[in-house]
């Protein structure tokens, strides 16, 4: 599967979100963002190694990027999970559950991946950025966790967000 094309509507959705501003059960609908600029950051796992990483960079950001666009976590993991991961962080920022992976196959970031000569599907450490108009503006493949928020930085200051 392949990424959308930057420029197209970005893939609407509507999923289980949890952090921030959403109270519990509640759901998102992505087009009911317009008129922001949204940052959805696709994640394999909450709490390993990587994607703590990847999220603390962010937490630790967010009042800078949070003036600028809306920051969404999204993996497969449950709400509970989700839930768990926010406490122990402190992460100021929502996470989406992906479960069936639908939005992951949306975006073109469930992929086949290999550990130890083993195949699998997984998510693929991947960002989107959305304009207000729900145009997707920007792909970020394959992020390296460390490395995330000023990828992110760079380019909200191209796009002339």
């Amino acid at each position: 599967m392949a990424y959308p094309n930057i420029d197209a509507k970005a893939p609407d959705f509507v999923a289980p979100v949890v952090g921030g501003d959403f109270a519990p059960g509640s759901s998102l609908k992505l087009s009911s963002l317009r008129g922001q600029w949204v940052l959805l950051y696709f994640y394999p796992k909450d709490d390993t190694p990587g994607c703590t990483t990847q999220a603390c960079g962010l937490r630790d950001e967010f009042k800078a990027l949070g003036k600028t666009l809306r920051v969404f976590g999204i993996s497969p993991d449950s709400v509970g999970s989700h839930e768990k991961f926010i406490r122990k962080f402190e992460l100021p920022f929502p996470l989406i559950s992906d479960a069936d992976q639908a939005i992951a196959n949306a975006y073109g970031v469930w992929v086949e991946k290999s550990m130890y000569g083993r195949k699998y599907m997984g998510v693929e450490r991947s960002s989107m950025i959305i304009d207000p108009e729900g145009k997707l503006r920007a792909v970020l493949p394959k992020v390296k966790p460390a490395e995330h928020v000023a990828q992110v930085q760079a380019t909200l200051k191209e796009l002339g967000a």
